[in-house]
């Protein structure tokens, strides 16, 4: 019988710390050090604002996140789980829930990083460009139906995510498209969450508010939008505006993908959604035209991200004989 002494090789070589750790390295994917990166800054940020209760809160919420996912890459990467329910159910959590976990944390941290917003130079810049204010334009049209109907496709940002998150994520067959999905996704919020940090600011509805002339009438969806800003929401989250950076992303994401199901046929329905989902932005007053401006590029660039980079990762995988990008479910291993 034939002795593949390579892997026998390989199989001491990784018995040992130092060789663990190469291979460890190795096996990280781009993002699993995008998310990693993302963690770590926000910890780092945490440290280091001026002592008070939000400030450790936040330390702690931020450093459990990072904990999480080194432990998850360690145990998964590392093949220390085997790879049947579990390790790959726990990984999806770590690389992508932890980002959007981050989101409801941020309300504590984002008034220390920069207590001061920066609506007023949001706003002139908005004037400069455009010589107008759209979420003050549009306080001529509001009327109980048009609220409803923006408030509807803004709530419904929720289920958009929802709808396409899950069922990549979990039941994908193709390493290609979940891996362009998730990067793409993860860029969005990465990238979002940390200009947060750099621009923040309350928008339109708060900033600007002996501008407009007419309430938002109430309703089930204005209602619901309003409930659940107050109670989830980060407050001086609005630059950019990745209720018009996701939607848009996976409206070009779904596009790309209009040869297979369900993308030939939801494709239309998305970008339609991810329209009215960007005009609510401004309708509603929670963002000026400039952080939908931001959102659509940074929606562009996470798609070509997306792209790009998961060709080169799939290839340099392939290359090096290393594991899959992301660990797959295997059949009968549900608990």
């Amino acid at each position: 019988m034939a002795i593949d002494h390579q892997s026998m090789y390989l199989s001491r070589d990784d018995a040992e710390p130092d060789g663990f750790v190469r291979r460890l390295v190795r096996e990280l994917g781009v993002h699993d050090w995008l998310v990693l990166v993302f963690l770590v800054i926000l910890t780092v940020i945490a440290l280091r604002c001026e002592p008070s209760h939000d400030q450790r809160v936040s330390a702690i919420r931020m450093g459990s996140l990072l904990a999480f996912q080194v432990a998850t890459l360690i145990l998964v990467r590392g093949r220390i789980l085997k790879h049947g329910f579990w390790a790959p159910l726990m990984y999806r959590f770590a690389i992508y829930g932890t980002v959007q976990l981050s989101y409801f944390f941020l309300a504590r941290l984002l008034p220390l990083v920069n207590p001061s917003t920066v609506d007023l130079e949001l706003y002139q810049l908005d004037l400069r460009l455009f010589g107008f204010e759209p979420a003050i334009a549009m306080d001529a049209i509001v009327t109980p139906v048009t609220t409803e109907w923006f408030a509807f496709f803004y709530f419904g940002y929720f289920f958009l995510l929802a709808i396409h998150v899950i069922p990549v994520l979990l039941f994908s067959r193709s390493t290609r498209l979940l891996s362009e999905f998730a990067l793409g996704m993860l860029t969005v919020f990465c990238v979002g969450h940390l200009v947060y940090m750099l621009v923040p600011g309350y928008g339109p509805y708060r900033a600007l508010a002996s501008e407009f002339h007419n309430t938002l009438p109430h309703g089930m969806w204005r209602d619901m939008v309003m409930a659940t800003v107050a109670s989830g929401g980060s407050q001086m989250d609005i630059f950019p505006s990745l209720h018009t950076a996701a939607p848009t992303f996976i409206a070009l994401f779904s596009f790309r993908h209009r040869d297979k199901l369900p993308f030939k046929a939801s494709w239309p329905v998305t970008a339609f959604c991810a329209v009215n989902i960007v005009g609510a932005t401004m309708f509603l007053r929670w963002h000026y035209v400039i952080d939908v401006i931001a959102g659509l590029c940074l929606a562009t660039l996470a798609f070509q991200v997306g792209v790009r980079v998961t060709a080169w990762e799939l290839a340099r995988r392939s290359e090096a004989r290393l594991s899959e990008s992301w660990p797959r479910f295997r059949r009968g291993a549900l608990p």
